[in-house]
């Protein structure tokens, strides 16, 4: 979905403590977005989306947008800033149609203006397409030369843009969106989750691995059909979960009814694992199961691993909640509420002063000086990224009073870069990749420090489908380009690809394009 950013990335052997790149409130792991469509002929769909997309806030901050298709166009609202801020009821009553298509962005770098925010509009002949993605694709630099040789023009720098290009030059060809789309997910290469609307009808698909995820509910009395990247928007707005977006499958809702195809033959199934690690919200359901039960059973076998002799488990808000109670139950031990969060200081507009940004997590989290005095505190947190928030966190534990403190991490050490959707492009800026467990506790300031297994972590988090676990493990589902990942990794650090491109993902749009022409040009059964 966002643009990568090409700046000289310069690799080091080894550092004292990786670089802070972000201010210490903002220093954990973010995904790009979420995304949300409803058809629903006779239903108030912009509103319904509305809501939908309040329930995938956590997924995307940075910029919202809502696009309505009324049966001879498609209308949108976008801006940057949090759906509430981006929405009134005189937007909502504006957008009036039987389609809706919503989104909600984080970018990991790149372009954070108007044009950047999603949905993206584009123009195939005199059809209007509303575009949302969850993901980040790794071949469009070569893409997009080869589109702009064809006279294609772009308006910003997103992968995204160059998909809805690709699709609109396949769609010329074979004259269906489907088909466009089809076509275009034999050339891209990355994680996407994508929807598209036009005037009269939704259209969802997946990578062939199913990297990030998209699920299709329906609403109550067959009234229409949503799609979403989380269970927990189907619930805000009444829709049943059916099932799962499949990995190659593209889905297209209109008034000829639900119909599916297949884009591209589906490869190694490989869900991104941080999805139960930190991204999903805890009432999603993933597997038949709640991302806060996985979080718990997480917790659980944090403490059969990696125990500690303490007095009580405290979770840092809020994703370090499930896997506190987890450890606690497993080591008999009381969990406590360690910490207040403020949950409104990241809503402001109002920017704080360099002085009060030095403060970092004391914006958001007070500890409760009455809970850590004299006790011998076991700090459960989701994941150690690049450290600088961790360090704080302790400090305010040991300065309201506690004895010790013993940090415990409910996944496994983030030592490699994520390149399908995650913003952490480099490893000099993880911890794990520049330092050992020893050293990062003594950098954060614990009395002990103990991260979760790869293998306990999939014991926690069962599937029949496969996982994504690169950024533990260096195994990329999907091979990443040199071009892409240069400067990415650290001197001694040999990522693992276990997949190869196929002949069907190495052709270039002239074949394609050849390919789509002999098609449209036989006649139709």
């Amino acid at each position: 979905m966002a643009e990568r950013h090409r700046a000289a990335r310069g690799c080091r052997a080894a550092c004292p403590a990786p670089r802070a790149l972000r201010s210490p409130v903002d220093d954990g792991l973010h995904e790009e977005c979420g995304v949300f469509g409803i058809w629903a002929p006779g239903a108030d769909v912009a509103r319904l989306t509305y809501f939908g997309l309040h329930a995938l806030q956590h997924r995307g901050q940075e910029s919202a947008g809502i696009a309505v298709g009324d049966g001879s166009t498609v209308l949108i609202r976008k801006d940057l800033g949090l759906v509430n801020q981006v929405f009134s009821e005189a937007d909502l009553a504006a957008l009036q149609g039987k389609v809706a298509l919503g989104h909600v962005r984080y970018c990991t770098s790149g372009q954070k203006n108007w044009e950047g925010a999603q949905p993206h509009l584009a123009a195939i002949d005199d059809v209007i397409i509303a575009l949302a993605h969850n993901g980040t694709l790794v071949n469009t630099d070569q893409l997009r030369v080869e589109l702009e040789r064809r006279s294609i023009e772009f308006r910003s720098a997103t992968d995204t843009e160059v998909a809805a290009k690709l699709i609109g030059y396949y769609t010329q060809k074979t004259h269906r969106i489907r088909d466009g789309i089809a076509k275009t997910m034999r050339l891209i290469r990355g994680a996407y989750a994508m929807a598209v609307i036009r005037e009269n009808a939704l259209y969802a698909f997946r990578d062939p691995n199913g990297i990030r995820p998209l699920l299709l509910g329906e609403l109550p009395d067959g009234r229409g059909w949503v799609v979403a990247s989380e269970t927990c928007a189907l619930s805000i707005v009444g829709a049943r979960y059916v099932r799962d977006i499949a990995p190659g499958e593209v889905l297209r809702i209109s008034d000829d009814g639900l119909k599916t195809m297949r884009g591209i033959e589906p490869s190694v199934p490989a869900q991104c694992i941080f999805e139960q690690v930190y991204f999903s919200r805890p009432d999603s359901i993933v597997d038949g199961r709640s991302v806060y039960s996985t979080r718990f059973a997480m917790g659980a076998q944090l403490a059969h691993e990696v125990p500690a002799s303490a007095d009580i488990v405290v979770g840092v808000p809020d994703s370090g909640l499930p896997g506190a109670e987890g450890f606690a139950s497993a080591s008999r031990l009381p969990v406590k509420t360690g910490f207040i969060k403020d949950r409104y200081v990241a809503r402001t507009f109002i920017q704080p002063s360099q002085e009060l940004r030095e403060l970092g997590v004391r914006l958001k989290l007070n500890a409760l000086s009455d809970v850590v005095r004299g006790q011998r505190v076991v700090l459960v947190d989701d994941s150690i990224v690049r450290g600088t928030t961790m360090n704080q966190i302790v400090r305010l534990v040991r300065e309201a009073g506690a004895t010790e403190v013993h940090v415990r991490i409910n996944s496994p050490e983030v030592t490699w870069p994520c390149f399908y959707g995650i913003d952490t492009a480099t490893q000099d800026q993880l911890i794990s990749a520049n330092m050992s467990v020893e050293g990062i506790r003594e950098f954060i300031g614990a009395d002990s420090l103990g991260f979760l297994s790869v293998a306990g972590l999939l014991r926690a988090a069962p599937r029949a489908m496969g996982y994504c676990a690169a950024c533990f493990t260096g195994e990329y589902p999907v091979p990443i380009p040199e071009s892409f990942s240069e400067g990415s990794f650290l001197a001694g650090y040999e990522p693992k690809r276990l997949s190869r491109a196929g002949a069907a993902l190495q052709m270039r749009i002239e074949d394609l394009a050849r390919e789509a022409a002999l098609e449209a040009a036989e006649p139709k059964a």
